[in-house]
């Protein structure tokens, strides 16, 4: 199977066509908040659940170090706040704010691009794609 492969051809063209409006929609509903993309990354996987910055820096493919500028820039912004873990005072979660959530809840709604062609599909073919973008994924 080579690029020269008419269905591997194709399959390409469309992988660039989804990356091509997901990025311009994304970085869209990040500019209406005045985030960047990785702001808005991270926002939204700290909107699930509270999470150690060493788990957001993973969820996000950046480093640590990289993320603590991210997280500085968001809670300035009243965003995201640094709390104590209950059980190990030592390290550090990362939660949203009142007004974090309601920025991810509205980051969300913008995001339509991929939600809306996902809906279309039935749960079976949802978990088929999940498994073949896993396949594609792993390292």
């Amino acid at each position: 199977m080579t690029a020269d492969d008419p269905l591997t051809s194709e399959v390409i063209r469309l992988f660039a066509k989804v990356t091509d409006r997901y990025t311009r929609e994304y970085e869209a509903a990040a500019a209406h908040h005045g985030l960047t993309p990785q702001q808005v990354k991270a926002l939204i996987a700290l909107d699930e659940a509270p999470l150690p910055m060493r788990r957001v820096a993973e969820r996000l493919g950046a480093e640590p170090s990289n993320l603590t500028g991210i997280v500085d820039r968001l809670q300035n912004r009243g965003l995201v706040e640094r709390r104590p873990e209950p059980n190990d005072r030592r390290i550090k979660l990362l939660a949203t704010t009142d007004a974090g959530k309601a920025a991810a809840q509205d980051l969300r709604s913008r995001l339509r691009f991929a939600s809306d062609p996902l809906a279309a599909l039935n749960e079976d073919q949802r978990r088929d794609l999940r498994d073949l973008l896993q396949l594609m994924t792993e390292e």
